[in-house]
């Protein structure tokens, strides 16, 4: 028989050990509205190059995240270590919670993609979307209130890319809200993301539609009777942020997560998901040669996002 004492050192010694284990392993949660398949790609690369740590997910439309937020907000206990999210926009608006630091490799994000607490990861790109052939040889935004057009324009108060492009129509003095205002008038229907807008089109619910550049591109890869109109003015692109919250769990595992975004592998994880990266040579799609493309003052949106939303609901309702 041993003695209880050896048995009660070798009890203490295992769960010393296990809880040493157990030290060597983290978790980062991220709450993301970026594409799934995107996520994944970023995600499976950060966990092979860092075995020990795990990474969950919280993945919805930008609507959803900011709910889930707020909530977790108000009870003072916020999930999230990272935040990932579509525009800068739906990110400004939490800058007072993130945390304030220089990424490896951030200095190559151009300036109008960063702050000093969140950084531009990928660019989207707002075009139009139209029936294969462009029957109604659409060329710019201008083209969307002809009230002869069945017209899709996606919620704003739902997807985050909606939302900038609500933010740079409405602060454009060639556009302002006076361009909702026509769209409604025209005829103009709201449905709930880019995605919807797509969908509608190539199902011939509509002629036309402002989306995402990628969901139009994907779709007509995959066959849909659809194409992109760049317009003439300028595609507007937004760029795709993430940062990490000042409460973040502690340990650099956050920061890493983030740093690899931005890293070589980080890029070209995202460039085989079909989005163009926020460095160049990092692969993937981009505007055509020809297309013009504006990058909205971002801070000067943000400003006056409440007036905006408000102008908004006040023309769409809701």
């Amino acid at each position: 028989m041993r003695p209880a004492r050896w048995w009660a050192g070798l009890v203490a010694l295992v769960l010393v050990l296990a809880a040493c284990g157990g030290d060597d392993d983290s978790t980062v949660t991220i709450y993301t509205s970026v594409t799934q398949a995107t996520v994944d790609a970023v995600v499976s690369g950060f966990e092979t190059e860092n075995s020990d740590v795990t990474v969950e997910v919280f993945r919805a439309p930008t609507g959803e995240v900011a709910a889930r937020l707020e909530a977790e907000r108000r009870t003072g206990d916020v999930g999230a270590d990272v935040l990932w999210l579509t525009d800068p926009l739906s990110m400004y608006q939490y800058t007072p919670l993130l945390d304030e630091w220089e990424p490896a490799g951030s200095v190559a994000v151009p300036g109008d993609a960063r702050t000093e607490s969140f950084w531009g990861t990928r660019v989207l790109y707002l075009t139009i979307v139209v029936p294969q052939g462009n029957p109604a040889g659409l060329s710019d935004w201008s083209d969307l209130t002809d009230p002869a057009l069945r017209v899709a324009i996606p919620d704003p108060r739902f997807a985050g890319s909606a939302f900038a492009a609500l933010g740079f129509f409405g602060l454009d003095p060639e556009y302002g809200l006076e361009f909702y205002e026509d769209l409604k008038a025209g005829g103009a229907v709201q449905v709930s993301s880019p995605g919807d807008v797509v969908t509608g089109v190539a199902e011939g619910q509509f002629d036309a539609g402002l989306t995402l550049e990628f969901s139009a591109r994907t779709a007509a890869g995959k066959g849909s009777p659809i194409e992109v109109v760049w317009p003439a003015s300028a595609a507007i692109a937004v760029t795709s942020p993430v940062a990490v919250l000042a409460e973040a769990a502690p340990g650099d595992d956050a920061r890493d997560f983030v740093e690899f975004v931005l890293s070589q592998a980080g890029q070209e994880a995202i460039a085989t998901t079909g989005w163009t990266p926020i460095l160049d040579g990092a692969g993937g799609p981009g505007p055509p040669v020809t297309a013009a493309v504006v990058y909205p003052d971002w801070a000067s949106i943000v400003a006056r996002q409440g007036e905006l939303v408000d102008g908004y609901s006040a023309i769409f309702g809701g």
